[in-house]
């Protein structure tokens, strides 16, 4: 009788967890998927950025914060990489910050030296957050010539493995 009840509680529990989906993406795009377009304006200067332009070229694609520590660490670690290794890649990288100002102080004092970095200050309500399901954390994406997403979520050993291949 002892290993009957053990045998059911086995089974209660192996059913209830059969309905987890254990593949279940942690949200955004994945790769092989192309890249929705989007149009941003820049802070300072007004300027008008289209995803679209960048057709040609690989772009490494970086969703942060600056209230999210390790958002930000990767936005720094990914931006000095690309400029001072891979200048051939754009680095487009988009901050949900809630102020243009808190953003603003935040590229001063990480050094991050781009004419592609912009703020979206209506934060996780914003369209573009929306378009790429950015709804469980922030990610990015290397994207190829065509706009094709080749990576997810990658680090700069990662991205040197990418950029370096034959």
């Amino acid at each position: 009788m002892k290993y009957v009840k053990w045998l059911f509680v086995v089974l209660l529990i192996g059913s209830l967890t059969s309905f987890i989906a254990k593949d279940k993406s942690t949200g955004g795009l994945n790769v092989g998927d192309v890249a929705p377009d989007f149009k941003i304006e820049s802070t300072p200067n007004g300027h008008m950025f289209k995803l679209a332009d960048t057709k040609g070229r690989y772009v490494l694609l970086n969703f942060w914060a600056s209230y999210d520590a390790v958002s930000r660490m990767h936005n720094i670690r990914l931006n000095h990489t690309i400029c001072s290794t891979f200048p051939q890649v754009k680095m487009v990288s988009v901050s949900f910050d809630e102020y243009a100002s808190v953003f603003t102080e935040t590229i001063r004092k990480d050094q991050i030296v781009s004419p592609y970095c912009f703020v979206d200050t209506k934060s996780e309500k914003s369209g573009l957050f929306k378009k790429y399901r950015l709804n469980r954390g922030f990610t990015n994406y290397l994207l190829n010539d065509k706009g094709v997403i080749i990576a997810k979520n990658i680090s700069v050993a990662e991205l040197s493995s990418y950029l370096t291949k034959g």
